[in-house]
């Protein structure tokens, strides 16, 4: 469960502001067509801070429908007060997806007690499986790794982890821990192959958003036992890897699929289109790897 590529995918929106059910449809049958494991729909790249909580359960519902049980959906329903991430799972886990990603507490910066008391609330709370979500750059906290195991063994429906600090020694950290059956992910696609070579199971991608057989095809490769497959795609990707990351995530990966006419370029207040330069760098990078002309 939960192994492999996931896509944080984006919520596509028209120029009036509403959710564009349209373009969500294309980007969903894009994924499955190339072959990824699973989506997760209104996490970081989802703009989740901006979607009101019936937009929300809205894209969730839209997600598990153009899923269609081809693949899984990993919903984003974390929070930084508890009773929002309790609701929004128990709808999530109605609608029909097959497991929860909960992203750390932000802004308020609980204690490790208070991730554990926060966390083993949500999981009491539903029967999905549980992914947790360490992202300290945009939290300003980190989930600890004893906390992690405590999380771990408390609760049987918390499952795993999405790693997004950037930090290597912490996969070696989780493994040593928790053994090989608790699902660790990058939450970066540069450090993806890093990540399964010190025992990771996958990806949850930003760039498989607009290369998703590509990024599926890297992660596949070394779960057969074929690392120098995975490198070669990894050293031609790394350069979208890092450019999808010039400018806050998500809008360079929004500005990328508005180039190859998946979606409007629209974004929600406080966020803004990329600056020219930032945008001429990611063009040409996509040019180079071949996504554009």
């Amino acid at each position: 469960m939960f192994t492999g590529t996931y896509t944080a995918i984006v919520t596509p929106f028209k120029k009036n502001g509403q959710i564009d059910e349209a373009a969500l449809e294309r980007l969903i049958k894009a994924q499955i067509k190339g072959g990824v494991d699973g989506i997760v729909p209104v996490g970081t790249t989802g703009e989740s801070p901006t979607l009101n909580y019936e937009e929300h359960i809205e894209v969730i519902a839209l997600s598990v429908k153009y899923a269609a049980g081809k693949i899984k959906v990993l919903a984003g329903t974390g929070g930084n007060a508890t009773s929002e991430a309790i609701y929004l799972t128990q709808h999530a886990e109605r609608l029909g997806a097959d497991g929860s990603l909960q992203v750390a507490p932000y802004y308020n910066k609980p204690t490790q007690e208070g991730l554990f008391q926060h966390f083993h609330a949500i999981a009491r709370a539903t029967k999905l499986p549980i992914v947790l979500y360490s992202i300290p750059g945009r939290c300003g906290i980190e989930i600890a790794v004893d906390t992690v195991n405590r999380l771990a063994h408390d609760s049987v429906n918390i499952v795993g982890i999405k790693e997004a600090g950037g930090n290597p020694d912490r996969v070696t950290q989780l493994r040593r821990a928790m053994g090989i059956d608790f699902k660790i992910l990058s939450g970066d696609d540069a450090l993806t192959l890093p990540f399964m070579a010190l025992g990771a199971h996958g990806v949850i991608s930003v760039a498989s958003n607009i290369i998703p057989r590509e990024v599926a095809n890297l992660v596949k490769a070394y779960q057969m036992g074929k690392p120098a497959v995975a490198l070669k795609l990894h050293e031609k990707y790394y350069p979208i890897f890092k450019d999808l990351f010039i400018e806050t995530n998500p809008l360079p990966v929004k500005a990328a699929l508005a180039m190859m006419d998946m979606i409007e370029e629209e974004y929600r207040l406080p966020l803004v289109p990329m600056s020219p330069k930032a945008r001429a760098t990611l063009k040409n990078t996509l040019k180079v790897c071949g996504v554009v002309k």
